[in-house]
């Protein structure tokens, strides 16, 4: 039996290359074509395959459904969280996650500094979104209209002397982080406190999430934080991985 669900579900990957004959798929699997056809039969009445007018076999809408039901109940928060902690159990900082919803950018998860000196932030706190490294990498994954329809109705408020000042350089600034795949507030928000972010993005490629690393300057500089991005970016990768579904967490044997 599993030799039979392992053939059917090896036909799904060479249908979404393209549409296959029965031949086709036969030769796939190395079966005759009866079996690739009792396959076939079994996978179109769940509605996984769909049979053209020209005899040739595609995916089946109740896939993409499937999927996209998949994806809905995702909780991005309850994969990111182990990466997190080790994040912060790795570096000793700060380390957030957050999301974009209704024109907010929101603090989803935290894990605290090991240092005594830390942010006063919280979960369901929105950020300061035209100076914030997260609120940057979700804004510069939007569509162009989108990203200067946001910057127009935006406020600018003055921080630091080192915070965004107008529409402008807020545009500006979301082509640099959207070129460049990742983000950083030195100072922006608040003078003593710099950080570094990364993307975490779905099977498509959109940005799904964003987490960072904070700390404040008494405890590292802004060139020793940013010397952290590649450990950012490795564990914001493989956040990605598992949430897309490229690298999924093994059940126990």
């Amino acid at each position: 039996m599993s030799q039979t669900v392992d053939r059917a579900l090896s036909i799904l990957p060479l249908l979404a290359e393209s549409p296959a004959d029965l031949g086709r798929v036969a030769d796939h699997l190395g079966v005759h074509k009866s079996t690739a056809l009792r396959l076939l039969r079994t996978l179109h009445q769940h509605g996984l395959v769909h049979r053209q007018s020209d005899q040739r076999y595609r995916l089946g809408a109740r896939l993409f459904a499937l999927a996209q039901e998949a994806m809905e109940s995702l909780d991005v928060r309850e994969i990111a969280h182990p990466h997190l902690l080790t994040l912060g159990e790795q570096c000793g900082h700060t380390v957030h996650l957050a999301v974009h919803e209704d024109d907010e950018v929101l603090y989803i998860d935290k894990v605290d500094s090991r240092y005594p000196v830390r942010m006063y932030s919280r979960i369901g706190k929105p950020v300061a979104i035209t100076v914030a490294a997260v609120a940057k990498l979700l804004l510069a994954d939007l569509t162009e209209a989108e990203r200067r329809a946001i910057a127009k109705r935006l406020d600018y408020p003055m921080y630091t002397a080192r915070s965004t000042p107008n529409a402008a350089a807020f545009l500006k600034e979301l082509a640099t982080v959207r070129e460049q795949g990742w983000a950083a507030d030195l100072g922006g928000h608040e003078e003593s406190i710099n950080c570094v972010a990364a993307p975490v993005r779905g099977a498509d490629g959109r940005v799904v999430a964003a987490m960072s690393v904070s700390a404040p300057n008494v405890v590292v500089t802004a060139d020793e934080l940013l010397a952290l991005l590649p450990l950012v970016r490795r564990t914001a990768d493989a956040i990605s991985d598992e949430f897309s579904g490229r690298n999924p967490v093994k059940d126990p044997v």
